[in-house]
């Protein structure tokens, strides 16, 4: 897996906001016994000298071609750590690249030994080392740390409270049956299913299992030429589907929020989505808009359990970009080409005459140059300004 065309600008995924110059009094440390850890990920924590007696630990997994000192010295986390008193954990990939295992059978296996095994291990270390609150445990991510942010909440579910995650894909959409392998399919935006299809991929990740569910707070740049923006629908879908929301149908639609050239979808108290218009794969951490979703700031809203039993059954028809195997509902590929980046998207005017789109698949949206057709049977139907749906 390769973003080595934007690894030296994922730097700076700090917002201007979130800039201010701080000297830490604590510094990054290296774990090295957390646990059984035959994936060989490495382990790196900061605890601040000021600490909450029961602190929250926040989970902060970073982009191919990083590493935890790059994520603790280019995101906001841990001087808002200086601030509030609560422990980061910064993972660090064992694989060549520096990309997460987010694409074989173990890493959506709970207690494999993969590298979300690792991750999990790192932060019940962290809860126990130093006396951490349960009820505050939460996951951070960006790009492949995005992937695994979403995988980390369906594999365990019970361990985590809110997440949020920066330009990622559906758990289980980079499945490719090896250990941090590429998906093109998946980053090209073209494992398009049904929000009940992307939810009984992420509730098989932990079977039977009917608790609470972490709150997921999905981020997405509309010039995202990297990971193609319409994994937000596709993990919007995912979520909305686990919560019992419908996909399409936010409760709020509120523009300019959290900031300029962001509108937020509200679809309940345990889903948001923030869509930056213009913004490219180099997506902002804003940390001040993270810590009131996990409730470090402000007032969180209530975590509930989900409304879609593990038993799910799966749609009989996908979209024709994807192929699902006989034992798996996770979505395949076997391309290993980096995507083409795309121009500035612009509305597409229609192509009437072009084979028509089959049920579930894309007809329309920015980005989107493919037909606006469906064939007999469904309708393009609008979903958003960057994604109409045959339905």
């Amino acid at each position: 897996m390769l973003f080595s065309t934007v690894a030296s600008s994922l730097l700076a995924l700090v917002s201007l906001a979130d800039a201010t110059p701080l000297v830490k009094r604590a510094s990054l440390t290296r774990v090295n016994n957390f646990g059984n850890n035959p994936s060989g990920a490495r382990m790196y924590i900061y605890v601040p000298d000021r600490l909450q007696a029961r602190p929250p630990v926040l989970t902060a997994i970073h982009y191919c071609t990083g590493t935890a000192n790059a994520l603790y010295t280019g995101t906001p986390y841990a001087r808002l750590a200086d601030q509030h008193g609560f422990i980061v954990v910064y993972p660090e990939s064992p694989n060549s690249g520096g990309c997460w295992d987010v694409s074989s059978r173990a890493a959506y296996t709970r207690d494999s030994g993969s590298n979300s095994h690792a991750i999990s291990l790192m932060t019940k270390w962290a809860l126990q080392q130093y006396n951490g609150d349960p009820e505050r445990v939460f996951l951070a991510g960006t790009s492949s740390g995005a992937m695994m942010t979403n995988i980390m909440a369906a594999v365990y579910p019970d361990l985590y409270k809110a997440a949020a995650a920066y330009a990622g894909v559906p758990a289980g959409c980079f499945y490719t049956g090896t250990v941090a392998g590429w998906n093109n399919t998946c980053a090209n935006g073209q494992s398009i299913t049904t929000q009940e299809h992307w939810a009984k991929t992420a509730l098989d990740m932990y079977p039977g299992y009917t608790g609470s569910r972490p709150r997921m707070l999905i981020y997405h740049g509309s010039a995202d030429t990297i990971i193609y923006p319409r994994n937000f629908n596709e993990t919007l879908k995912q979520w909305a589907g686990v919560f019992g929301y419908t996909y399409g149908q936010p409760e709020q639609t509120l523009a300019n929020t959290p900031a300029a050239r962001y509108t937020r979808y509200i679809y309940g108290p345990n889903l948001h989505g923030i869509y930056g218009t213009g913004v490219t794969h180099d997506l902002p951490v804003n940390g001040a808009n993270d810590m009131e979703w996990f409730g470090i700031t402000g007032n969180p809203p209530p975590t509930t359990t989900s409304t879609l039993p593990s038993t799910t059954p799966a749609p009989s028809s996908t979209s024709t970009s994807t192929s699902t195997t006989s034992t798996s509902t996770r979505i395949t590929t076997t391309s290993s080409v980096v995507p083409t980046p795309t121009p500035t998207p612009t509305p597409n005017p229609g192509n009437p005459g072009c084979t028509p789109v089959g049920k579930w698949g894309q007809c329309g949206g920015m980005y989107y140059t493919g037909c606006t057709v469906c064939e007999a049977g469904s309708t393009c139907r609008f979903q958003n300004d960057w994604y109409s749906q045959c339905l």
